[in-house]
């Protein structure tokens, strides 16, 4: 994987991470235009395609199931916005974009102020070993795998398996989880948060219930939700793991070269790179987060070297989903594997 992932170090190399702040912050303006138009064409057809799929429910539940499956492409370009929101990229405006992202987080199950703290600490600190625990995918290192229980293997294994990770947990992640402000319970503006999102949430599946029963909620609200959440998951988790992905002890991490080397270029078709909003262009939004979405191909564009850069395709993605444990001495992420064939030869 990332076949040119050494020649384009050695070209990031040539111009530190931290010089790319500085040319990044360029491209930091959100053009409010655009930003309004970006939101017509996702808002607009999402609520167009909930309509439709009502009217289906009177001529077959298959088809209603599939323009359901269609959709949860456009909330998925929702979240997306609503990250931007969070990041402060989608207006000028800082409190605009604040009600921007609380109003698209009840269509998205996603408490707003909880999940922009969670993800601002995410950005805060990711690549970094001794941070880990908020707003990531929970990474072990070799050295901490093998000092586990044989009993507490098992739960990291079932933790990090695929049906877990990607089958079970987008559906408790936004089902259950974001509910209450895990990890965060002993502040009010979080609980104000969640509650209001809960508040939100609650009157929308109560208009439906009453004015179309349970079937829209099982044939058009499940399934546009799960499966955007799984996309959602799916794309997390890709962006930072993989195999010559960053990882430093607190000592040694420095936040602009975790944020280039540590995230992917995730090289995606043009429908699939337009319905999540440029997010696979990872390093270059984890550099600098304020850019906003339609701007990072510019960015690409303008630098051919970041668009070379820890470039993966969508084959290449699948691979990742067997990778679990940092090795601290190869400094890659390995398959259990992997793992046990390197214990066996160290006590060979």
């Amino acid at each position: 994987m990332f076949d040119k992932t050494e020649e384009t170090r050695q070209q990031s190399a040539e111009r530190p991470a931290r010089e790319w702040v500085k040319i990044l912050s360029g491209y930091r303006e959100p053009d409010t235009t655009r930003s309004l138009f970006e939101l017509a064409v996702t808002l607009g057809p999402f609520l167009l395609l909930w309509a439709l799929a009502w009217w289906s429910l009177g001529i077959s539940y298959w088809l209603t199931l599939a323009i359901s499956v269609i959709n949860a492409g456009f909330l998925l370009r929702l979240f997306a916005i609503q990250h931007d929101c969070g990041h402060g990229a989608f207006f000028k405006n800082r409190s605009m974009s604040d009600w921007l992202g609380r109003v698209i987080g009840v269509l998205t199950l996603t408490p707003y102020g909880v999940w922009r703290h969670t993800h601002s600490v995410h950005h805060s600190t990711s690549g970094n070993l001794g941070r880990r625990g908020m707003g990531d995918i929970h990474t072990m290192t070799v050295a901490e795998y093998s000092a586990l229980t044989p009993f507490h293997r098992l739960m990291y294994r079932l933790y990090r398996h695929p049906v877990v990770l990607f089958g079970l947990g987008p559906g408790y992640l936004f089902l259950v989880q974001n509910r209450v402000p895990l990890g965060l319970m002993g502040r009010a503006r979080f609980w104000l948060s969640a509650m209001g999102n809960n508040a939100g949430i609650l009157l929308g599946l109560g208009l439906i219930g009453y004015f179309g029963g349970l079937m829209p909620i099982l044939l058009i609200f499940l399934p546009s939700t799960l499966l955007a959440a799984t996309a959602g998951v799916w794309l997390f988790y890709v962006q930072h793991q993989f195999e010559t992905a960053h990882w430093d002890n607190d000592e040694d991490w420095q936040l602009h070269d975790a944020a280039l080397h540590g995230s992917s270029h995730y090289v995606l078709p043009t429908a699939l790179q337009w319905l999540s909003a440029n997010i696979g262009i990872h390093h270059v939004h984890h550099l600098y987060s304020r850019i906003p979405f339609y701007r990072l191909p510019e960015v690409l564009r303008d630098h051919a070297e970041l668009a070379e850069g820890n470039r993966m395709t969508i084959r290449e993605s699948l691979s990742n989903a067997r990778m679990h444990l940092w090795d601290e001495e190869t400094r890659r992420l390995l398959t259990f594997s992997q793992v046990r064939a390197k214990f066996a030869k160290a006590t060979a």
